[in-house]
């Protein structure tokens, strides 16, 4: 990867850095100045805080900046002399917990930077099992699914089942869970134990469809974080990011969540009773949805219901109900939700056209 990929200037906005640490692929943006000296640094998790907190995405990099320096959590950017030794590349992220280090030179231009993945040689386990819920049955894509469960509709040149698997296996996740109901019989015979695809594979089978977290009450309660996702979701999404950014903030649970622009094609105003008191032209109103890709501590495993129907959004108001402390986590990677026969067109085109990585 070439470093151009992740240095911005100070004047870009917190999209183009966004798409800067999305294109990069190592979470980070460096923020120099005219010299290449370095500013600061963005993270995805930054990004992310960012949009819970309603910045606009087209403002300055400097209202991130002034944002991120608010957060409690800030530190200064952690740097080192691209002249020390890898060893001490490595005491220095370990001691500071960063798992990227730029490295600049003597006077303190960005020269490079290094991954502790790379300074160790590998991609570490990542201490999560995972769950993937594949049992639906996939109507609103018929006749498409008449023969095959959704998750095993090709998208490119492999079942979307399979994008997720690799995504995951990319990030490091080994084991994984796979609930069925409808023709599973089609996944266990193209997956099997999943050896070949680097990890292993169980599967449990809904008699009768459980909705998005009845399931988890058939599976032995884990020792490690939980990752749930939905077996119909394309997306490049860091799950390493999402554990940090959940670990963080001390979550029970972490619901992804992505936002969703509602353009009102018209002029809307506001009026107390006849008098006009504001005239928006057509305005955008921001949502955040539910994205159907969740983290979960183990111990909250005992609030869903033993072999009933119950869904992921029954768990999340059981458990704000309860106390317990769920957040959101910003998905700012590619995201799709396989649900009608466009969305699965748009699929087939992000595929061919390298939007999301495969």
């Amino acid at each position: 990867m070439s470093l151009e990929n992740i240095i911005v200037s100070l004047s870009s906005s917190i999209r183009t850095v966004m798409t800067c640490i999305d294109r990069g692929t190592r979470g980070i943006a460096l923020i120099v100045d005219e010299q290449r000296h370095l500013l600061t640094t963005i993270t995805d998790g930054d990004v992310r805080r960012a949009i819970l907190a309603g910045l606009d995405l087209d403002a300055p990099i400097e209202k991130l900046i002034e944002h991120k320096k608010n957060n409690p959590m800030y530190h200064p950017p952690v740097i080192a002399q691209d002249s020390i030794t890898k060893a001490l590349m490595l005491a220095i992220m370990e001691r500071n917990a960063v798992q990227q280090l730029p490295l600049v030179d003597e006077k303190f231009r960005v020269v490079g930077i290094v991954g502790i993945s790379e300074l160790l040689g590998a991609q570490p386990r990542l201490p999560v099992q995972a769950v993937v819920m594949a049992g639906g049955f996939g109507i609103r894509l018929r006749p498409l699914t008449e023969d095959i469960p959704k998750p095993m509709l090709p998208v490119g040149d492999r079942p979307l089942l399979e994008h997720i698997l690799i995504n995951m296996r990319r990030a490091g996740i080994d084991q994984v869970n796979v609930t069925t109901h409808y023709k599973p019989e089609k996944i266990r015979e193209y997956f099997g134990d999943g050896r070949r695809f680097g990890i292993s594979l169980a599967y449990v089978n809904e008699v009768e469809p459980l909705g998005t977290a009845g399931a988890l009450s058939l599976l032995e309660a884990p020792n490690e974080t939980l990752l749930v996702i939905n077996g119909d979701i394309l997306t490049g999404v860091d799950f390493r990011a999402m554990l940090d950014f959940h670990q963080q903030h001390h979550a029970d649970l972490t619901v992804a969540v992505r936002q969703y622009d509602i353009r009102i094609p018209y002029g809307v105003l506001e009026c107390d009773g006849p008098f006009v008191k504001h005239l928006s032209e057509k305005p955008v109103h921001h949502y955040l949805v539910n994205a159907g890709i969740y983290l979960m501590e183990p111990a909250m495993y005992g609030f869903v219901p033993h072999n009933q129907r119950f869904d992921m959004t029954d768990l999340i108001q059981l458990l704000i109900d309860h106390g317990k402390s769920v957040i959101s986590f910003p998905v700012v990677e590619y995201w799709l939700d396989i649900g009608q026969h466009e969305d699965y067109q748009q699929a087939q085109e992000d595929v061919a056209n390298r939007r999301v990585v495969t």
